[in-house]
């Protein structure tokens, strides 16, 4: 079945896809694997909120309506929100950051590839557009705590290619909420967290447009 990916439809279909929350989150995962794990994420502890992010931009379990496949991840870019849609007729929501005006790229992609904190390199893209910004970085920079892919990333394939978007944490937990991104969906690092651990490869992830 063809997923229509346009703003008018998510906006239209928003409202009878998620109503409000069923439940707070709770506390996010403990277990951890790495020392950055345990040095930079500042894991939730009774609905504790460290980053001083909006209530809303917090993980918050959600209905959603029938029809929606277990598993995929929804993301609307206009109320800055990612949905993994659970079999029990529930999703987890969580805050986002996305691309700011012009670099966003709807579509249907899977995840191809998975990381714990991962290297970062520029596309080529950036460091044209950026050069001040990004030719720094122009060699790659290793993962760890100051990385812009955070303590996890999810790579979104079209087929067998890297469409070099991803899902991931973010050292500027601050931007959640925004259009800060240069087309990637951004996620608070214990968020991530929670989510990579819930997410296989081949999951279908749907970045819906803001547009019409």
């Amino acid at each position: 079945m063809t997923t229509t990916l346009t703003r008018r439809h998510f906006i239209i279909t928003s409202a009878a896809l998620f109503s409000a929350p069923l439940a707070t989150a709770a506390a996010a995962q403990d277990a951890v694997e790495f020392d950055f794990d345990a040095a930079v994420t500042r894991h939730e502890r009774a609905g504790s909120n460290p980053w001083g992010l909006h209530p809303r931009f917090m993980p918050t379990r959600v209905a959603h309506r029938e029809g929606l496949r277990p598993g995929d991840i929804h993301v609307d870019p206009v109320a800055k929100y990612l949905y993994h849609i659970g079999s029990d007729g529930t999703a987890m929501r969580y805050g986002v950051a996305v691309g700011r005006s012009g670099m966003q790229s709807p579509g249907t992609f899977t995840v191809g590839r998975k990381a714990e904190w991962p290297s970062w390199t520029p596309t080529a893209n950036m460091i044209a557009r950026e050069p001040h910004v990004y030719a720094q970085f122009a060699g790659g920079m290793a993962g760890g705590p100051e990385n812009p892919l955070g303590a996890r990333a999810l790579y979104l394939y079209r087929g067998n290619a890297d469409s070099m978007l991803r899902i991931h944490g973010t050292p500027q937990p601050w931007s959640i909420g925004t259009s800060a991104s240069s087309g990637c969906v951004r996620l608070v690092n214990d968020h991530v967290m929670q989510l990579y651990e819930q997410v296989p490869l081949g999951t279908r992830a749907i970045l819906h447009s803001p547009w019409r």
